[in-house]
Formats: structure tokens, sequence, C-alpha cells
């Protein structure tokens, strides 16, 4: 492996099934691929664990969750990367589960641990049609931004992204990067996934990183895909449309703060009192 002056970021695209060990078989193929520079972060999408059909699934598999979190380190530790470990289960003693993205470093430590805050309560005219997230999801309350080699990472999942209030409070304590897991649906893919995330790093100025899930599922949903980098200028740098995979770019944080200088927007803001 070679050191890089420049972090370099990886957005995986995967058609998860519902059986969390082929998932994790996937990602580990995919581990074995990767570019051979370092510093790197592994980006996964939403669900990449488990796409259940039920929910009691995903609650029985959450009851165990620390076995593949435990996995996941050990992958980190093999292949010296971060990892930004899309959404898994995490259980609770109300019988719904956390729809939890966790950070880890390149050691194996989980250096944060986000919480999905909206949930996708919503009518959408496809073959599911009807969608209920909050049924058996607890909500997060938190905003996390930590510390990393490839700037301060902010975290968000899949409906969060119509939420500009939150990318907002991300970028006020920090953000350079902000990652977005997800399983957009076909329909709300086709009419709204990119301009929501050129969108969300214009109005940040901040790098957006989007591993999505793609394709036909064994549970019958239809995932958009579409994987994508995009620049703190609005600029797509890198996508993977269809197919499973992964793409990659280098992050330029000197880029990114030439770009905050010359158009000052947060300082500029008139309306902060009234933001997050």
């Amino acid at each position: 492996m070679t050191v890089n002056t420049q972090p370099q970021v990886v957005a995986v695209q995967m058609c998860s099934g519902m059986n969390a060990e082929q998932n994790m078989a996937f990602l580990a193929d995919t581990l074995a691929q990767l570019p051979t520079t370092r510093p790197l972060l592994v980006c996964l999408p939403e669900s990449f664990l488990i796409f259940s059909k039920h929910t009691q699934a995903s609650y029985q598999l959450g009851l165990h969750i620390e076995q593949y979190t435990a996995a996941l380190a050990a992958l980190c530790k093999q292949h010296n990367i971060w990892l930004a470990a899309g959404t898994v289960p995490v259980s609770q003693p109300n019988g719904k589960y956390l729809a939890a993205s966790f950070l880890f470093n390149n050691q194996g430590e989980v250096v944060a641990q986000y919480n999905k805050i909206h949930l996708f309560d919503v009518d959408v005219a496809d073959g599911t049609r009807n969608y209920r997230e909050s049924d058996a999801t607890e909500a997060g309350k938190d905003i996390v931004v930590v510390d990393s080699p490839f700037g301060k990472i902010g975290l968000a999942v899949c409906y969060d992204l119509r939420f500009s209030g939150l990318f907002t409070a991300m970028q006020r304590q920090g953000a350079e990067l902000i990652l977005v897991p997800s399983a957009f649906t076909t329909v709300t893919g086709a009419a709204h996934w990119h301009t929501l995330l050129a969108a969300r790093a214009i109005e940040t100025q901040c790098y957006v990183v989007a591993a999505a899930q793609w394709g036909e599922h064994e549970n019958g949903r239809q995932t958009y895909g579409h994987s994508i980098i995009i620049s703190p200028w609005g600029n797509t740098l890198s996508e993977l449309a269809s197919g499973t995979g992964f793409i990659s770019h280098e992050l330029d944080l000197n880029r990114l703060n030439t770009i905050r200088q010359d158009m000052p927007v947060q300082s500029q803001q008139r309306f902060r009192e009234h933001l997050l």
C-alpha cells in the first residue's frame, strides 16, 4: 500500500439481500479490490447488512449486532481502512431498532455512531407504495460531526437528505465531508436524487458522498443506485449509475477552503438565529 498526501474516499454500491452473511461476503470481496492508496475511507449504503422483507428479521439481527460490528472492525484492521458502515439495526428494549450508522477508524475502533433522525413515512408510486419506517425504527436525535484524516465528517442517512437544516447544522459544527448512505426508491431517486445531493453540497460547501443500494432486491424493493461523490462546488466527481461495485475519488480540502473563502456564504448568512 502507498501513502497518498490526498485522502481518498470510496462509495460502495450494493444490492443487499435478506441474508446478512451473504452481504458480509460481498463486502469482503469488494474490500479485496480496493485502491492501494491510504488513508482510505470506504462508505457503505443504507441497510447494507440486511435488506429484510419483515422488520422482525432486522430486529432479531439487531439483538446480536455486536458480532457484526466486531467483524467490520476486523476488516478495517485487515485492510487499513476507515469504514462508514451504512446503517445496521441496533435493537432497543421498546421493540424497535435504531438505524445506526457506525464510523470505524483503521484500528477497528468505533469513533462515531449516528442514528437516523428523519424516518421514511411516505407514499410512493412504486410496487411497495406505502413506507412506514417509524413503525419499527426509533428516530435518532443527535447531530454527529467527527474529526478524521478526511476532514471533519458529518453523518446523515437517506431521507435526511430532504431536510436542509440538518446539513446546515453539520456545516456549522465544522463538517467538510458529509456522508449520505441511502436506499432511495427508483421513483424518488429519478425525481430528486441528484438535485438534492448537489444542493446539499453547494449550500454547505462540503464534499458529499452517497453510497447507494441498487436494483431489484429479494424483499421486493427496487432501489435507484447512482452512488455518487460530489464536490463542494456541486460537481459530480464520480458516479456509478447501475450495477454493484465501487467508485473512488481524492478529497482536496485546500480546494474546499478556497471555495469557502471566495464565496463566504456561511458568514454572510442573515438567518443564523433561525437555524439549528
